[in-house]
């Protein structure tokens, strides 16, 4: 298959970003270039890409570990669902309220931490994330209050999730694109496993020391990654630039006046994430399709137990040891995105100029996951019968699963590869603030739909929603350098280079 060519490349970023922006993020990036055009930054050692290997694989180690925290986070408490209700005398969907207002959080925390990274660096973000959040979360495994847990893990999640935006730009400070696919792989494998670790964990520490050890244990982790973030280093090109400036007492650009600082700070974080996410069709429709598998994914924190303990009569333990399905699921989709980067987009950079392959090469396996999604729901919703063995339905949360990281990674690849500079971490915060939205509501009404629809309707349903959306990667890879020619959230590299070539040729 073959990428459609672009046909018009219409390029009203810079006009667009100037008006509307005004002149401080102009002058932000200005100054970058100013000061990178003093030195021989391609050469320089202190640029990431320029890096020792073994010091780049500690920074995608170092953000896989800090990744996984917020991730684990999410799920962990979900088998303490019992224990909530009988200490703080709630009902069944209230008690769900600390899992849904966590998962929110993680999807507002990036809308201020990934504009926040491009403004102060990624280390910084990262530090101040992770310590912020172990105090919350501190204070959750402490508090005697249902408000105080809800109010706590809300700020808990919102401290942590710009750990889970900025890292995908802190990967494309440090591996160029024809290199960014393993390495983008294996990075998100590691947090994708906390939806299915967290349950498996969370169930065996809440049946034998109680809810109040799920955050000691993200305590734990925790500071496991504040000991790896002491040793890592900054990875944004604009700010490693402006320190080197300063060490080689060469004149660095004004800084611009604080009260443009603050408003496009507001309009960067706030604005350009929301009004991509409504007004970008690359970036609206893939968060749509990215939100929805994300909200099934955490639809399964209630249906598992809820499927299991009522047909197969599970106990906490043996329910929380279903989801390692989700973590097979995960592994087996890792080994699919190396195998498509590896025989699918390598092969493909040959045919382009260095560093200007199309990104809709990155799509090969989320088309390929696409037909994961929706029979692993169909086979889990009809096999969960008495008369069949529960390995069955087990067994069909993996191809969910792996269809789902295989769509994840290859989207979040798209994105990368689309968006740069500044743009790439809105494009992820607003990645972000949908699927986490989706995420923390699809568990309010899951029971309900179990229980109204009966198991085999309610898992088809989200079968046949996943039917309707499945085609939005295909339909990226035939016309997605058409769409991405028309946005005005910034063209990619292959449309300037084209819109050059065009250009020198007229």
């Amino acid at each position: 298959m073959d990428v459609a060519p672009e046909e018009r490349v219409v390029d009203h970023d810079a006009r667009r970003r100037d008006a509307e922006l005004g002149t401080a993020e102009k002058s932000a990036q200005d100054s970058g270039n100013e000061v990178g055009d003093t030195m021989d930054w391609d050469d320089e050692p202190r640029n990431p890409r320029n890096w020792p290997v073994g010091q780049k694989f500690f920074h995608v180690g170092m953000l896989s570990s800090t990744a996984l925290l917020p991730s684990i986070g999410t799920s962990i408490g979900s088998p303490a669902h019992a224990q909530f209700m009988s200490e703080f005398h709630v009902g069944s969907t209230v008690a769900i309220l600390p899992l849904t207002l966590y998962v929110l959080a993680l999807g507002f925390g990036p809308v201020v931490g990934g504009p926040l990274s491009e403004t102060v660096g990624r280390r910084p973000v990262y530090i101040g994330s992770v310590a912020a959040g172990a105090l919350f979360t501190l204070g959750a495994g402490f508090t005697h209050s249902f408000a105080g847990l809800c109010v706590l893990r809300f700020l808990a999640g919102f401290c942590w999730g710009p750990i889970l935006a900025v890292a995908s730009g802190s990967i494309s400070d440090v591996f160029l694109p024809a290199h960014r696919g393993p390495v983008s792989a294996f990075f998100v494998l590691v947090p994708f496993l906390g939806p299915g670790l967290g349950p498996v964990i969370g169930s065996f520490v809440v049946n034998r020391k109680g809810w109040r050890w799920t955050q000691w244990t993200l305590l734990f982790l925790a500071l496991l990654s504040l000991v790896m973030l002491l040793f890592a280093g900054e990875t944004f090109h604009p700010t490693i630039r402006r320190r080197l400036a300063k060490v080689h007492r060469q004149q660095l650009p004004p800084s611009p006046p604080w009260r443009e600082t603050i408003r496009t700070f507001v309009i960067v974080s706030l604005v350009r994430p929301c009004r991509m996410l409504l007004f970008d069709p690359v970036v609206g429709f893939i968060c749509l399709y990215v939100a929805v598998d994300f909200g099934t994914l955490f639809s399964f924190f209630a249906a598992v137990p809820y499927t299991f303990g009522r047909v197969y009569r599970f106990s906490l333990e043996q329910s929380g040891l279903v989801f390692v399905s989700i973590t097979i699921g995960c592994m087996l989709g890792l080994l699919t995105v190396l195998l498509c980067d590896l025989f699918l987009y390598r092969r493909q950079v040959p045919r382009y100029p260095p560093h200007k392959v199309p990104p809709e090469h990155r799509l090969y396996p989320a088309m390929i996951g696409s037909i994961g999604l929706p029979c692993g729901l169909f086979w889990f919703a009809w096999t969960a019968r008495s008369d069949i063995s529960w390995a069955s339905p087990a067994a069909g949360i993996v191809p969910f699963a792996w269809g789902n990281i295989c769509v994840f990674v290859s989207t979040i690849q798209y994105l990368t590869d689309t968006y740069h500079g500044t743009v790439v971490a809105s494009a992820s915060s607003a990645n972000s603030l949908a699927r986490y939205g989706f995420a923390g509501v699809f568990p309010l009404f899951t029971i309900q739909m179990f229980e109204t629809l009966g198991i085999n309707w309610a898992g088809s349903l989200l079968g046949f929603v996943s039917i309707a959306l499945m085609p939005i990667p295909w339909v990226l890879f035939r016309y997605g350098a058409r769409i991405r020619a028309r946005s005005d959230s910034g063209p990619s590299q292959e449309s300037r280079w084209m819109l050059n070539q065009r250009a020198g040729s007229a």
